[in-house]
């Protein structure tokens, strides 16, 4: 078993005490929060990050399949994967199990290497998803989100929000130059720099992507223009007085060009706001780089 298997975190939900307690010494190798009614799992899972949930079926006022059912509608908990607990064996009951959203049943009495069996297969196909969904989301060099994956996010933050809405376009200036003096891996340093140092000043509900090249995006909330405005100086400051090495003796520095637009009251698309930065960038770069530029409204 991975050492990430084994520090994931379980939540097992039954009113019986001495069943919870009987599952604590099963899974002693795993990080377990104990509920003993479906009101305290729908609370825990909205302030614990959980990567399973152990699921009683008979529980008073709300049962099993009813948490599993609020469990599945809701946006930031329908992932996690739902193995019941149960003392019924007939098929109705099964049936239930599955159609309300469980990935798997254990039958009480528990068989201690049924539970663990059951539990890190369904933990490591979890983490198998994880990790495909990173990969089909990320950029392989940086990290950050690939073009696709900003794009459908980004759809979303704009369906979201009417206003309060910025999207930023980032160019490293005289990129090709880096790679075409100091070859294409001192290139992919700067790029890894770069992402590196825009990051960490990003609000951490930003979001923040590479559409290609040397081109980043970001699409973030403020309550005013000059707090964007304030982020994008310090972004092109800080990455103008970085120095990044691309060797073990060698260190070069970059500039960062910016364009900015607010999402205006005539913006109908994403694809708009990101056009209208985007015209934002072109001017900075044309009128001499290392520099942001702010869309204005039009008239």
């Amino acid at each position: 078993m991975s050492d990430g298997i084994q520090q994931s975190t379980i939540l097992v939900v039954d009113d019986s005490e001495s069943n919870i307690e009987m599952v604590l010494a099963i899974l002693d190798n795993y990080d377990v929060i104990p509920a003993t009614s479906g009101k305290d799992a729908l609370e825990l899972v909205e302030s614990e990050h959980i990567d399973l949930i152990l699921l009683d079926i008979l529980m008073p006022e709300m049962n099993g399949f009813e948490v599993c059912k609020k469990l599945k509608e809701t946006e930031n908990t329908k992932d996690i994967p739902v193995i019941f607990l149960t003392a019924q064996k007939d098929e109705d009951s099964i049936e239930a199990a599955y159609l309300t959203g469980g990935v798997d049943y254990v039958t009480k009495p528990f068989k201690p290497v049924e539970l663990l069996a059951r539990v890190k297969v369904h933990l490591e196909l979890q983490h198998l998803i994880h990790k495909l969904e990173y990969l089909a989301t990320r950029d392989s060099l940086t990290g950050i989100y690939n073009r696709r994956k900003f794009f459908e996010l980004a759809e979303k933050m704009f369906s979201t929000y009417d206003e309060n809405l910025y999207a930023i376009m980032l160019d490293i200036d005289f990129f090709k130059r880096v790679n075409d003096e100091h070859g294409h891996d001192a290139g992919d340093t700067v790029l890894r720099k770069t992402t590196e140092i825009i990051s960490n000043l990003l609000p951490s509900t930003s979001v923040f992507g590479r559409l290609g090249g040397e081109e980043f995006a970001v699409i973030l909330t403020a309550s005013a223009d000059e707090k964007v405005i304030h982020l994008l100086d310090k972004i092109v400051s800080t990455y103008a007085n970085t120095k990044i090495a691309i060797s073990p003796k060698q260190e070069i520095q970059c500039t960062l060009s910016c364009g900015m637009s607010p999402r205006y009251r005539y913006t109908d698309s994403i694809d708009e706001l990101l056009k209208e930065a985007d015209a934002a960038l072109y001017e900075a770069k044309q009128t001499g780089r290392n520099r942001r530029v702010i869309r204005a409204e039009r008239r």
